[in-house]
């Protein structure tokens, strides 16, 4: 059997708004979310070919440890109890560490496309297994997520605004991060962040507008995180004043992103910005849109442009 190969791209997202709630049991925290996927992406080259012993290899000039691409891999070939040679060559654009989902996206990525060119077929529950943010990533678009992050559930499109994606390099951890918000197994006021969240999506749904509904969005790690790194606060009231409809803070961090009401606002502060910081403009990425390139990139290996998920034109 010939090698079978494919380029794809892997798309990041910002977090739209972010609600911490209580710890939960299992010790992760029980949150409200609004995932949105963006233009800004990293690319993966895949080569695919049956052989007598698995062997999983990636050219990676990052040598990301752990990378979550070669874990997904070898999970998809688990799970369908195959055999194989796959070669994969990572070109990271999205920042590492920002709270804008690469290594999230890359594992996805490799969900989704691998089992198209073995011929098999995965359940989305592994990818529960690889991340919280894994999950969303397999319908893109706009989506709230709930629990750990890994229930989404697709809310209306929104307009395809223009935004700024701001990275510092500052590398901001997860896990004191959440610790330092002090959430216990029960927290008093969860009742008033669900309501204030659903007020957000309210807005959101309604105006298809990111923009829109960004004065009534929020991120509970921003106060924490501008505690630390006071220049992510400098950077965010910059992007305000040149304009920007909304500024966030996307995850636990570092990155910060601005939408704008056009293209050319966009671009004049990226001209400001980019003497100093690492600025990357790009756009809101809809599902439609999201579901469209993916069926662009894996066009010859699928029975049919017009199925999702996409089924593979070498299943038995």
């Amino acid at each position: 059997m010939p090698i079978r190969r494919a380029t794809i791209k892997s798309l990041a997202k910002i977090n739209l708004d972010l609600r911490v709630l209580h710890q939960r049991p299992d010790g992760f925290h029980e949150l409200r979310t609004v995932f949105q996927t963006i233009s800004l992406a990293d690319s993966i080259d895949i080569e695919y070919e049956p052989a007598r012993r698995t062997n999983i290899s990636i050219d990676d000039p990052l040598a990301i440890p752990g990378n979550l691409v070669v874990k997904a891999a070898q999970a998809v070939l688990d799970t369908l109890k195959l055999h194989a040679r796959v070669h994969f060559r990572l070109r990271k654009n999205i920042p590492m560490g920002g709270g804008l989902g690469g290594g999230s996206s890359n594992a996805a990525a490799v969900l989704m496309a691998l089992p198209v060119l073995a011929g098999g077929q995965v359940s989305p529950e592994l990818a529960a297994e690889l991340g919280s943010d894994v999950p969303f990533f397999l319908n893109g678009g706009a989506g709230v997520g709930i629990g750990r992050g890994t229930e989404v559930y697709e809310i209306p499109e929104l307009k395809p605004e223009p935004i700024l994606v701001v990275s510092t390099g500052l590398h901001v951890a997860t896990g004191p991060a959440y610790a330092a918000l002090d959430r216990g197994l029960t927290s008093d006021d969860s009742s008033s962040r669900i309501n204030e969240f659903q007020a957000f999506v309210r807005v959101l749904a309604r105006g298809r507008s990111a923009g829109v509904a960004s004065p009534f969005s929020a991120n509970d790690f921003e106060a924490i995180v501008f505690r630390q790194f006071p220049q992510l606060q400098t950077i965010e009231r910059k992007l305000s004043k040149l304009g920007a409809a909304g500024v966030r803070m996307t995850g636990s961090g570092s990155a910060i992103y601005a939408i704008f009401g056009s293209r050319t606002e966009r671009d004049r502060a990226e001209q400001v910005l980019m003497r100093k910081y690492l600025v990357m403009p790009a756009s809101l990425v809809n599902r439609g849109s999201y579901q469209k390139l993916w069926r662009r990139q894996l066009r010859e290996h699928v029975t049919s442009k017009d199925i999702w998920p996409l089924q593979s034109r070498y299943a038995k």
